[in-house]
């Protein structure tokens, strides 16, 4: 409990979704000096701005996850903003953490990396068995680059770079617009609308046959704050549940969640993107303990109740 007390700890991306839950849980271990800058005060992009968040935070520890990130349509439509971004701001980082000589760095990963075909469940040594699934791969090539420096840094530099490999998140804060939502946040503000306006039906994207693997954000911060404490080798973690739901099943879960009572319409015409999701857990409860809590259905409860409290 005491391990985050006197660290130093800098946070990239500390005003996203996952950012805001990670920052109430280390000022809740004890943290006292955290750095959380936004991107308007230091892009990310650039070198020189590095150097400065670096030069006045002075962290201990630093935790990438600042990210461009979406679902389906945003992928497909700025696919070279997703790679360009995501590539340059995790590479420029992690040389100036190891030109600054930061004593540990947790990078966030994607399971959007694993080829679109992996075997199922996703062990992290399939990895570099395939291509990613085609409408997400440059987001996900370019997060898993940043693998590959973190790995070629610790046989060269001894750098002290660790990679986590979090499945699809959810929970309370998380982005609810629909053009740039991923799929929980989207089915439960078109459902919730849905059923305020009376609507016979709604229309979802794909087949519903497809599956997902999905982390509850405060388990997800939980498995990032055990691997910054305890792991340090340079083999990724996948950090999930190693449960996977069809996007059908997802779909009639929230709308009973939500009390819509109408149809559910799929749209063959829209892509269901990786056909299934799941990973293989051992490794996280292995090597530093994690086992993810939340129950998928009190998740769930909670990210709509959250949710309408936004959106009375």
């Amino acid at each position: 409990m005491g391990f985050w007390n006197s660290k130093r700890v800098l946070v990239t991306g500390g005003n996203g979704f996952l950012g805001k839950h990670l920052l109430d849980r280390l000022r809740k271990e004890g943290c006292r000096e955290i750095t959380a800058p936004r991107s308007r005060e230091y892009d990310l992009r650039e070198k020189d701005a590095i150097r400065r968040l670096l030069e006045i935070s002075r962290p201990d520890i630093l935790i990438h996850l600042a990210a461009i990130c979406g679902g389906i349509e945003a992928n497909r439509s700025k696919p070279a903003e997703f790679f360009y971004d995501n590539a340059i701001m995790g590479i420029q980082l992690i040389e100036q953490a190891r030109l600054a000589g930061i004593a540990k760095t947790v990078v966030m990963g994607t399971v959007c990396a694993y080829p679109k075909f992996a075997p199922i469940p996703f062990r992290e040594d399939d990895l570099w068995n395939g291509y990613p699934e085609e409408t997400n791969a440059p987001y996900g090539l370019a997060k898993k680059m940043l693998l590959v420096q973190l790995q070629a840094y610790r046989q060269q530099y001894d750098f002290r770079g660790i990679y986590v490999l979090p499945v699809n998140l959810y929970g309370p804060l998380d982005n609810f617009d629909l053009t740039t939502s991923h799929v929980i946040p989207a089915l439960i503000r078109k459902m919730e609308e849905a059923r305020k306006s009376g609507a016979k039906s709604v229309t979802l994207w794909g087949t519903g046959k497809a599956s997902r693997e999905f982390l509850f954000a405060a388990d997800c911060v939980e498995g990032i704050l055990l691997a910054a404490e305890r792991y340090d080798k340079p083999e990724p973690v996948n950090l999930g549940t190693g449960r996977e739901i069809t996007i059908h099943d997802l779909a009639v879960l929230i709308q009973k969640a939500v009390g819509f009572e109408g149809k559910l319409e799929w749209d063959f015409t829209k892509p269901d993107g990786q056909p299934r999701r799941q990973l293989d857990t051992t490794r996280a409860q292995k090597e530093f303990g994690f086992q993810a809590k939340t129950p998928f259905e009190e998740g769930i409860r909670q990210t709509v109740e959250w949710f309408r409290k936004q959106s009375p």
